[in-house]
């Protein structure tokens, strides 16, 4: 029996360009491309204009598309701290423009989403942008790669998603929750 379909928002979470991609479909079906994108924002303005600019992008991506799930990249630890700090504050951002609309936030490790995508969690990002393409039956990969990426992470949730759901809510029962 095929699961049901759903609909997910993936954000690449980032300062200057913050990929957003949208997904039907279900774990056994096909996928379908409903919107991608990459919200910017200018280099030279402050932090909190910047992040406001992501809130509004984001915003508006879940009202036009109403995703039921939205899946964001899980920071992880980098040498470069300024950069995980600008993506840290994007994710924030994103997470909680979802969280004001109501609906659920999955984060995904980078590895994840490759493994996910590619069969590999060492996959380059080419290989990911392709597969992305293959699976949603693109002529050629999203661009930048931040759409692309955002776009991996709306299948990851696609296909792990339901599996983490049905997993949850067995260690719940298991608690006695």
């Amino acid at each position: 029996m095929r699961s049901q379909s759903v609909r997910v928002l993936g954000i690449d979470p980032g300062l200057t360009r913050c990929g957003v991609g949208v997904v039907d479909g279900c774990v056994g079906g096909p996928l379908t491309l409903v919107d991608v994108g990459v919200v910017r924002t200018p280099a030279d303005l402050d932090i909190a204009r910047r992040l406001h600019l992501l809130e509004r992008g984001i915003e508006e991506a879940i009202v036009r598309h109403r995703p039921q799930v939205v899946a964001v990249e899980r920071v992880f630890s980098q040498l470069n701290v300024r950069t995980v700090m600008g993506t840290a504050q994007a994710s924030g951002v994103a997470m909680l423009v979802a969280a004001r609309h109501d609906i659920e936030v999955r984060l995904h490790t980078p590895s994840e989403v490759k493994a996910a995508i590619t069969g590999s969690g060492r996959a380059d990002k080419a290989q990911v942008a392709h597969m992305v393409a293959r699976l949603l039956r693109l002529e050629q990969a999203p661009r930048p790669a931040d759409a692309a990426d955002a776009l991996a992470l709306a299948i990851c949730q696609v296909w792990r998603g339901g599996a983490a759901v049905r997993l949850d809510a067995a260690v719940a029962k298991a608690a006695g929750r």
